[in-house]
C-alpha cells in the first residue's frame, strides 16, 4: 500500500508534466515534418483580379514553375472584384495550412486599406510570405507633345495658364497613385480625365485627349518601341534593363520617388513559420529560375524576391506612405 501511495503521485505528477511536453514535441516534429514535404496536396493560388492581367500573367508562371519544382499542382483560382479585395476576403478566411496562397498587389495591400471598408483586418489576417515581383511605371506623353523631358513637362505645367491634363485609368487604383504621388512630388496641379480602365486610358494619351499617363511599363513599351507614345521618366531605382534609354524619375530630381507595381505572396494568417519558410524558398528558386526569369521579362517583370522576415517592415512602410498620398492628395472613392 505504501508503494502504492508513492508511485501513484508520481506516476500521475509525470503524466501532468509530461505529457504536454510529448504534445508539444509531437506538435513540432508535425510542422517540421509537414515543412519538409510541403506540398503533400494540390495548392491553390488565389489571383483578385480577373484572368489576362499582368498579375494573373505573373502568377500562372510562378504557379507552373512551382508545379514543375515540386511535382504537384499550383492552381490559380481568379476571385476578381472591388478592387482585389474580394479574393483578398476569400484568402483571409481560408485554413492556414499553406494549401490556400494569395498572389497580391500593393494596391490592395498597401493601398485599399486607406481607401475601403473592409471585410477583414488588413493587419492580422494575412501571413506575409514575401515579394516575388516588381514591375516599374512609366510616364509618357503623346507623340505629338512639345515636351522631350521631364523639367521640360513640369515647367509648363507650373505656368499660371496651364491646362495640362493627366489619365486616370480609376481612382484609387496604383496607376492613379502613382500620378499623385508625382503631381505632389513635382509641386503641380494638374485636373484628372477619367477612363473605365488601363488601355482606354493609354489609347486617349495617343489620341492626345490627355497631357500624360503613368502606366505600368507591359502595357506601354510595345507603344513607346512604335513611336505612339514618347517616355519621360520611369519609375524604377535604376534604369531598366528593358528600356535603358529611358531616364528614371530619381535621375531628374525626384530621389525618393518610387512607385512600382509589387507582387507580393501572402496566405491566410497563423501559417507555421516552417511552412511559410518552406514556401517562401520553393517561391524564390521559382521566379529566379532563368526560364522564369526569360518569361517574365517579355511581361516587362522583375523578379524582387525577400524572407519571410522581411514583409512586415517592408508592408508597413508602404501603407505609411500611401496612405499619407491619399491623405494629403484627398483622394476618396465614390
Amino acid at each position: 500500500m505504501p508503494t502504492r501511495r508513492l508511485l501513484g503521485p508520481s506516476i500521475l505528477g509525470m503524466a501532468a508534466l509530461g505529457l504536454p511536453l510529448l504534445n508539444r514535441a509531437a506538435l513540432a516534429q508535425g510542422v517540421a515534418g509537414g515543412a519538409a514535404t510541403y506540398p503533400d496536396r494540390p495548392v491553390t493560388l488565389v489571383v483578385p483580379w480577373a484572368a489576362g492581367g499582368s498579375t494573373d500573367a505573373v502568377a500562372r508562371i510562378l504557379a507552373a514553375r512551382l508545379s514543375q519544382d515540386t511535382g504537384r499542382s499550383f492552381v490559380i483560382d481568379n476571385r476578381a472584384g472591388a478592387n482585389g479585395t474580394i479574393g483578398f476576403a476569400s484568402v483571409a478566411r481560408a485554413r492556414p495550412d499553406g494549401a490556400t496562397l494569395l498572389v497580391g498587389t500593393v494596391s490592395t495591400y498597401a493601398m485599399a486599406p486607406h481607401l475601403y471598408a473592409l471585410p477583414y483586418d488588413n493587419d492580422r489576417a494575412f501571413t506575409g510570405i514575401g515579394l516575388i515581383a516588381a514591375q516599374p511605371m512609366i510616364l509618357v506623353v503623346p507623340k505629338t507633345s512639345p515636351y522631350r523631358s521631364l523639367a521640360e513637362f513640369v515647367a509648363a505645367a507650373k505656368r499660371p495658364d496651364s491646362r495640362m491634363t493627366y489619365a486616370n485609368s480609376g481612382t484609387g487604383s496604383s496607376t492613379h497613385l502613382a500620378t499623385e504621388l508625382f503631381l505632389r512630388d513635382a509641386g503641380i496641379t494638374m485636373a484628372d480625365v477619367g477612363y473605365r480602365a488601363g488601355a482606354p486610358a493609354v489609347q486617349g494619351t495617343m489620341q492626345g485627349e490627355v497631357s500624360m499617363v503613368i502606366q505600368a511599363a507591359s502595357g506601354l513599351l510595345p507603344l513607346i518601341g512604335s513611336g505612339d507614345l514618347r517616355p519621360l521618366a520611369i519609375s524604377s531605382r535604376e534604369r531598366s534593363t528593358m528600356a535603358p534609354d529611358i531616364p528614371t524619375f530619381r535621375e531628374q530630381g525626384y530621389p525618393d520617388y518610387e512607385a512600382a507595381e509589387h507582387i507580393a505572396l501572402l496566405g491566410p494568417a497563423g501559417i507555421p513559420a516552417p511552412i511559410v519558410q518552406r514556401i517562401n524558398e520553393l517561391a524564390r528558386a521559382a521566379m529566379t529560375a532563368p526560364e522564369t526569369m526569360e518569361r517574365l521579362a517579355a511581361l516587362a517583370v522583375t523578379p524582387e524576391t525577400q524572407r519571410p522576415e522581411e514583409w512586415a517592415a517592408y508592408n508597413a512602410a508602404e501603407n505609411a506612405k500611401w496612405g499619407r498620398v491619399i491623405r494629403e492628395r484627398e483622394i476618396k472613392v465614390q
